[in-house]
């Protein structure tokens, strides 16, 4: 099973808005933090907003957040409406299999117990679980500034070679 571009950047948008609470984030930072575009942003937030994981805020200070608490949000919510097909196998489709076996075959039963197994795992994790996992997110999402860091960078830049 592969996820789409679609649901990973969905969930780093989530990640992002989570990272930032408290705040509205806005669509050209989020796609300058992770370097996608704007435009494919955009796409993947229409089904967000229509799910209610995201709220949107039109206008000259408008951005999104998080349409409910981050812990509340998991990843089966967010794999649900960004994921067109769950079809492991031709036979997972309605009406286009032409398989005989496909009222009593061992595969199909086996495949939709994988897939069972694999969104009872995403319904274990929210959000707010991956955001707490990186204690630097917001650093490397370039949401604050960590003065250590910082300072430590600009020292290491401007030492004076030995």
């Amino acid at each position: 099973m592969r996820l789409t571009k679609q649901t990973n950047y969905a969930v780093r948008m989530l990640m992002y808005c989570a990272a930032n609470d408290g705040h509205l984030s806005r669509i050209p930072e989020i796609a300058r933090a992770y370097g996608v575009s704007e435009l494919f942003l955009f796409k993947i937030l229409q089904p967000l907003t229509r799910a209610g994981l995201v709220e949107t805020t039109r206008g000259r200070n408008g951005g999104i957040r998080l349409g409910k608490p981050a812990e509340k949000i998991t990843l089966f919510d967010v794999v649900k409406v960004t994921e067109d097909s769950f079809a492991m196998a031709e036979c997972f489709e309605d009406g286009v299999a032409e398989c005989p076996l496909i009222d009593s075959c061992g595969l199909n039963s086996a495949l939709r117990k994988a897939l069972n197994a694999f969104f009872d795992v995403l319904a274990e994790y929210s959000i707010d679980d991956l955001v707490k996992a990186r204690p630097e997110i917001n650093f490397l999402l370039g949401l604050t500034l960590d003065d250590h860091r910082a300072v430590t960078r600009k020292q290491t830049v401007t030492a004076p070679a030995a």
